[in-house]
């Protein structure tokens, strides 16, 4: 060891009897404990099982296979299908536009920013942030009672048939 260096053990030592008179000699005033953050309403597995039953529901009426994504608020997956005949490259859209809806607080579905996100945009360039946002429709805000829970994505068909039954998936939470 260098003579410059002090052994980590002498260090703390020295630490540890030095705090206690520092931490007396600063008077500062009490302080108040910080008041927790609300509580997050999440949706729960039953009730992303109902959006995702409504979902697929429409996708068989409109003939297109899909695949479903719920995100509870904070963007992380709570429930997933895939129908038979979904498109396997529409996996990931689908997950991504649950999550790009509920990384913006649930405010809005995920083509709403879609033309300030195109090349030439106010803010081309953001879906590549988060490990890829998805800025076109079929991502929707759940609300139960009125509070966001969570997001559903849909991918598979054309958008307007994802947004068709996301809405439709949407829906069926009360």
């Amino acid at each position: 060891m260098p003579d410059s260096a002090i052994p980590i053990e002498a260090s703390i030592d020295a630490t540890a009897q030095t705090a206690p008179a520092t931490a007396k000699a600063v008077n500062a005033p009490a302080q108040t404990p910080a008041q927790a953050p609300p509580v997050q309403q999440v949706i729960t597995l039953a009730q992303a099982n109902s959006v995702i039953e409504a979902a697929v529901k429409k996708a068989n009426e409109i003939k297109s296979p899909s695949n479903f994504a719920i995100a509870d608020p904070y963007g992380h997956l709570v429930s997933f299908q895939r129908m038979d005949g979904a498109v396997l490259a529409s996996i990931d859209v689908a997950t991504k536009k649950a999550k790009t809806v509920s990384l913006f607080g649930g405010k809005f579905p995920s083509g709403y920013l879609y033309n300030q996100t195109i090349p030439g945009g106010s803010i081309y360039g953001i879906a590549q942030t988060n490990n890829g946002l998805i800025f076109f429709g079929g991502g929707v805000p759940l609300k139960a009672g009125g509070n966001f829970v969570g997001s559903l994505g849909v991918s598979g068909g054309l958008v307007d048939q994802d947004v068709s039954i996301a809405n439709a998936g949407a829906a069926a939470l009360k």
